[in-house]
Protein backbone atom coordinates (compact mmCIF):
# COMPACT_ATOMS: atom_id res chain seq x y z
CA UNK A 1 0.00 0.00 0.00
CA UNK A 2 1.22 3.55 -1.12
CA UNK A 3 1.28 5.74 2.14
CA UNK A 4 -0.80 8.80 1.32
CA UNK A 5 1.96 11.93 0.83
CA UNK A 6 -0.31 14.36 2.72
CA UNK A 7 -0.27 12.19 5.73
CA UNK A 8 2.36 12.56 8.21
CA UNK A 9 4.44 9.37 8.75
CA UNK A 10 4.11 7.31 12.03
CA UNK A 11 7.17 7.16 14.01
CA UNK A 12 8.04 3.94 14.58
CA UNK A 13 8.96 2.44 18.66
CA UNK A 14 12.69 1.81 18.96
CA UNK A 15 13.04 -0.67 21.78
CA UNK A 16 16.94 0.59 21.42
CA UNK A 17 16.80 3.69 21.46
CA UNK A 18 14.13 3.57 24.64
CA UNK A 19 16.11 1.13 26.94
CA UNK A 20 19.37 3.72 26.04
CA UNK A 21 17.08 6.47 27.33
CA UNK A 22 15.95 4.48 30.48
CA UNK A 23 19.75 3.76 31.50
CA UNK A 24 20.78 7.42 31.05
CA UNK A 25 17.60 8.29 33.40
CA UNK A 26 18.85 5.89 36.20
CA UNK A 27 21.98 7.42 35.41
CA UNK A 28 21.15 11.10 36.20
CA UNK A 29 19.04 9.77 38.34
CA UNK A 30 21.35 8.24 40.53
CA UNK A 31 23.97 10.75 40.42
CA UNK A 32 21.27 13.61 41.72
CA UNK A 33 21.04 11.27 44.86
CA UNK A 34 24.64 11.17 45.47
CA UNK A 35 25.04 14.59 45.05
CA UNK A 36 22.35 14.94 47.39
CA UNK A 37 24.05 12.62 50.02
CA UNK A 38 27.61 14.19 49.96
CA UNK A 39 26.81 17.48 50.23
CA UNK A 40 23.81 17.15 53.05
CA UNK A 41 22.76 14.77 55.07
CA UNK A 42 18.92 13.01 54.02
CA UNK A 43 16.01 13.78 55.43
CA UNK A 44 12.95 11.79 56.69
CA UNK A 45 13.87 7.93 56.56
CA UNK A 46 16.38 7.50 54.58
CA UNK A 47 19.83 6.91 56.06
CA UNK A 48 23.41 7.95 53.97
CA UNK A 49 23.51 4.17 53.50
CA UNK A 50 20.18 3.83 52.60
CA UNK A 51 20.53 6.11 49.48
CA UNK A 52 24.00 5.33 48.68
CA UNK A 53 22.78 1.78 48.57
CA UNK A 54 20.14 2.62 46.00
CA UNK A 55 22.30 4.70 43.89
CA UNK A 56 24.47 1.84 43.59
CA UNK A 57 21.26 -0.45 42.52
CA UNK A 58 20.16 1.99 39.90
CA UNK A 59 24.11 2.18 38.47
CA UNK A 60 23.97 -1.23 38.20
CA UNK A 61 20.84 -1.45 36.62
CA UNK A 62 22.07 0.88 33.84
CA UNK A 63 25.05 -1.22 33.27
CA UNK A 64 22.59 -4.02 32.57
CA UNK A 65 20.46 -2.41 30.37
CA UNK A 66 23.86 -0.65 28.49
CA UNK A 67 25.29 -4.14 28.10
CA UNK A 68 22.02 -5.27 26.31
CA UNK A 69 21.60 -2.46 24.28
CA UNK A 70 25.48 -2.56 23.27
CA UNK A 71 25.08 1.47 24.46
CA UNK A 72 29.33 1.97 24.90
CA UNK A 73 29.33 5.35 25.47
CA UNK A 74 26.85 5.29 28.98
CA UNK A 75 27.94 1.48 29.92
CA UNK A 76 30.97 3.58 30.13
CA UNK A 77 29.72 6.46 31.76
CA UNK A 78 27.55 4.01 34.62
CA UNK A 79 30.72 1.91 35.13
CA UNK A 80 33.02 4.75 35.91
CA UNK A 81 30.10 6.60 38.67
CA UNK A 82 29.73 3.12 40.09
CA UNK A 83 33.50 3.25 40.39
CA UNK A 84 32.89 6.70 42.88
CA UNK A 85 30.52 5.33 44.72
CA UNK A 86 32.96 2.36 45.19
CA UNK A 87 35.42 4.91 46.58
CA UNK A 88 32.22 6.78 48.49
CA UNK A 89 32.00 3.96 50.43
CA UNK A 90 35.66 3.32 51.27
CA UNK A 91 36.67 0.34 48.40
CA UNK A 92 39.51 1.73 46.27
CA UNK A 93 40.09 -1.80 44.91
CA UNK A 94 36.15 -2.29 43.42
CA UNK A 95 36.52 1.06 42.06
CA UNK A 96 39.90 0.36 40.15
CA UNK A 97 38.27 -2.49 39.12
CA UNK A 98 35.48 -0.77 37.60
CA UNK A 99 37.29 2.02 36.20
CA UNK A 100 39.51 -0.37 33.98
CA UNK A 101 35.94 -1.68 33.11
CA UNK A 102 34.63 1.76 32.09
CA UNK A 103 38.25 2.19 30.38
CA UNK A 104 38.04 -1.18 28.63
CA UNK A 105 34.30 0.03 27.54
CA UNK A 106 35.47 3.20 26.37
CA UNK A 107 38.16 1.88 24.05
CA UNK A 108 35.30 0.07 22.36
CA UNK A 109 33.28 3.10 21.79
CA UNK A 110 36.15 4.77 20.10
CA UNK A 111 34.76 7.84 22.10
CA UNK A 112 38.49 9.68 22.64
CA UNK A 113 36.72 11.84 25.03
CA UNK A 114 35.01 9.53 27.01
CA UNK A 115 38.07 7.33 27.07
CA UNK A 116 40.19 10.56 28.08
CA UNK A 117 37.84 10.93 31.53
CA UNK A 118 37.64 7.28 32.27
CA UNK A 119 41.86 6.92 31.76
CA UNK A 120 41.93 10.13 34.03
CA UNK A 121 39.61 8.52 36.69
CA UNK A 122 41.81 4.86 36.77
CA UNK A 123 44.72 7.37 37.12
CA UNK A 124 43.16 8.99 40.11
CA UNK A 125 42.77 5.58 41.92
CA UNK A 126 45.78 4.59 40.76
CA UNK A 127 47.58 6.96 42.41
CA UNK A 128 45.27 6.96 45.31
CA UNK A 129 46.14 2.88 45.79
CA UNK A 130 49.96 3.96 45.38
CA UNK A 131 50.67 2.55 41.87
CA UNK A 132 52.30 5.66 40.64
CA UNK A 133 53.80 4.31 37.14
CA UNK A 134 49.84 3.23 36.22
CA UNK A 135 48.98 6.13 37.12
CA UNK A 136 51.31 8.13 35.41
CA UNK A 137 50.70 6.08 32.32
CA UNK A 138 46.64 6.84 32.87
CA UNK A 139 47.37 10.65 33.50
CA UNK A 140 49.88 10.88 30.08
CA UNK A 141 47.13 9.33 28.10
CA UNK A 142 44.29 11.00 29.51
CA UNK A 143 46.34 14.42 29.17
CA UNK A 144 46.83 13.88 25.14
CA UNK A 145 43.61 12.50 24.18
CA UNK A 146 42.39 15.79 25.81
CA UNK A 147 45.14 17.82 23.96
CA UNK A 148 44.53 15.89 20.64
CA UNK A 149 40.66 16.16 21.28
CA UNK A 150 40.46 20.28 20.04
CA UNK A 151 36.90 20.22 21.76
CA UNK A 152 37.92 19.03 25.20
CA UNK A 153 36.18 21.25 28.23
CA UNK A 154 39.00 23.44 29.91
CA UNK A 155 38.19 22.01 33.07
CA UNK A 156 37.97 18.54 32.39
CA UNK A 157 41.42 19.04 30.60
CA UNK A 158 42.53 21.28 34.17
CA UNK A 159 41.26 18.17 36.36
CA UNK A 160 43.55 16.29 34.47
CA UNK A 161 46.86 18.44 34.57
CA UNK A 162 46.43 18.73 38.45
CA UNK A 163 46.76 15.30 39.30
CA UNK A 164 49.93 14.84 36.81
CA UNK A 165 51.42 17.80 38.25
CA UNK A 166 50.66 16.42 41.87
CA UNK A 167 52.84 12.92 41.31
CA UNK A 168 55.34 14.79 38.55
CA UNK A 169 56.24 17.26 42.29
CA UNK A 170 55.67 13.83 44.71
CA UNK A 171 58.64 12.52 41.98
CA UNK A 172 60.75 15.41 42.64
CA UNK A 173 60.68 16.27 39.26
CA UNK A 174 60.22 20.28 40.01
CA UNK A 175 60.23 21.85 36.87
CA UNK A 176 57.71 19.51 35.11
CA UNK A 177 55.47 20.32 37.97
CA UNK A 178 55.46 23.86 37.59
CA UNK A 179 54.53 23.60 34.19
CA UNK A 180 51.71 21.54 34.79
CA UNK A 181 50.90 23.20 37.78
CA UNK A 182 50.89 26.87 35.65
CA UNK A 183 48.88 24.99 32.61
CA UNK A 184 46.02 23.78 35.10
CA UNK A 185 46.01 27.53 36.86
CA UNK A 186 45.79 28.89 33.42
CA UNK A 187 42.63 26.62 32.82
CA UNK A 188 40.80 26.87 35.68
CA UNK A 189 41.40 30.82 35.46
CA UNK A 190 39.12 30.66 32.01
CA UNK A 191 36.59 29.14 33.47
CA UNK A 192 36.36 30.96 36.87
CA UNK A 193 37.14 28.13 39.15
CA UNK A 194 38.90 30.63 41.57
CA UNK A 195 39.52 27.42 43.92
CA UNK A 196 41.31 25.26 41.50
CA UNK A 197 43.76 28.52 40.86
CA UNK A 198 44.20 28.47 44.63
CA UNK A 199 45.49 25.01 44.71
CA UNK A 200 47.58 25.76 41.34
CA UNK A 201 49.09 28.29 42.87
CA UNK A 202 49.94 27.54 46.43
CA UNK A 203 51.72 24.45 45.02
CA UNK A 204 53.85 26.71 42.79
CA UNK A 205 54.14 29.39 45.71
CA UNK A 206 55.23 26.05 47.70
CA UNK A 207 58.00 25.00 45.12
Amino acid sequence: MVRDPRRPALHRFNPIDAGVEQARALIAKAWRARAGVLQSAPTGEATPDAVMARVEADLVRACEICEQMDAKPEHSVALGKLGHVALDLGDPDKARTLFEKSVAVAREANDPLRLAHAVRHLGQVNHRLGRLESAGRCYAEALDLYDKSGTAHPLDHANALRPMAALREEAGDVEEARLLWRRAANLYRSVGVDEGVRECEAHLASM
